[in-house]
């Protein structure tokens, strides 16, 4: 197939863009490399797929020196005309959307930002879609997206009325747009809920590289709601194999669907919403003694209240997805700490 994949320089996007490679897709991989975190980071992850840095250059090609079936352009999603031309041009089968602004602190300081890409250019995506017959949407949405639900394990089946940020309210926002085009214009497309994912090559604001990097340098880290919190931790492995076996699952209307009582996961149109995540909620302090562990240091904690914008716990109920692409999240967050640190240290030359 050949494969749009958003966000290619980003953590999910560079695994996806490399497992689809390995299989022998012809993938296109966008992203405009913007400055929300170390651009040096994004670009290492694209040489991994043999990408130099003239993928700095705005709306230029740079072929990969050892994949023959990928190619790379940077820009911005909200550049309609130029993404309109991208998808006339190259005439993609299926797509896979992971561009966003991603961060929920970030939201409250910056929302103009998330308006612009998540929204805006959301909008984009399924216009180009739609008018270049594409025949399956992935796109990525969040755990943020359950706010204040308090009912846990957090189902796919529950309504989620109540965000706590601006970057999960936009996340609904994408969900909502993509129904209402699989309606209209009957284009498939399939929502994926992440749970907290970490690995090798993650972003450097999340927990694993903010906690590893203080434990390592002897600095305290900060520990909100004073350590009572519980989040689903999902190993990159698994949310690519995840992904992809359903970029390969065309979304298709759910016969059981029913208007008198609204199952917002399914739809008579070709809409499917599904939570990706590891099913199991782990103490942020015992997330915490795993990393330190994995550092052989110990951690020094600076707790704190809870922040604006976050949740006490998620956990997701992953069971509709597992049926649906018969595959399970394997790898314990030991192990998956253990390789995460392993690339942080080498990286970083720790």
């Amino acid at each position: 197939m050949r494969i749009l994949v958003t966000g290619s320089a980003g953590f999910i996007g560079s695994f996806i863009v490399q497992q689809l490679l390995k299989r022998g897709d012809e993938v296109v991989g966008l992203d405009n490399i913007n400055d929300f975190y170390d651009i040096n980071l994004k670009l290492d992850r694209l040489k991994q797929v043999k990408i130099g840095k003239e993928c700095l250059n705005w709306f230029k090609f740079i072929q990969s020196d050892i994949y023959p079936n990928y190619r790379f352009i940077r820009m911005n999603l909200e550049n309609k005309p130029a993404l309109q031309m991208l998808f006339a041009n190259e005439k993609f089968d299926r797509v896979c959307h992971l561009a966003a602004q991603a961060g929920v602190r970030y939201s409250m300081d910056n929302p103009d930002a998330y308006i612009t890409s998540n929204v805006e250019g959301f909008l984009n995506i399924l216009e180009a879609c739609r008018q270049h017959n594409i025949q399956h949407l992935v796109y990525a949405s969040s755990s943020s997206i359950y706010g204040l639900n308090s009912k846990v394990p957090f189902s796919e089946h529950d309504s989620i009325a109540h965000p706590v940020s601006l970057y999960g309210a936009t996340k609904k926002s994408n969900e909502l747009m993509a129904h209402a085009y699989s309606h209209l214009y009957n284009l498939p497309t399939t929502g994926l809920r992440f749970f907290t994912v970490y690995g090798p090559w993650g972003r450097p604001d999340m927990s694993p590289f903010l906690f590893a990097d203080a434990i390592l340098h002897d600095r305290p880290i900060n520990v909100f709601n004073n350590g009572d919190m519980l989040r689903d931790f999902t190993y990159i492995d698994d949310i690519t194999e995840g992904v992809i076996r359903c970029i390969d699952k065309i979304a298709a209307p759910c016969p059981t669907w029913n208007a008198e009582y609204p199952d917002p996961s399914i739809s008579s149109a070709p809409y499917r919403l599904f939570n990706i995540g590891n099913s199991t909620s782990v103490k942020l302090m015992d997330f915490i003694e795993t990393i330190a562990d994995a550092c052989n240091k110990p951690a020094i904690k600076n707790y704190l209240p809870m922040q604006p914008g976050d949740v006490y716990q998620t956990n997701a109920d992953t069971k509709d997805l597992e049926t649906y692409i018969a595959y399970k999240p394997t790898t314990q967050l030991a192990m998956g700490l253990k390789e995460t640190i392993a690339w942080f240290k080498n990286y970083y030359q720790l």
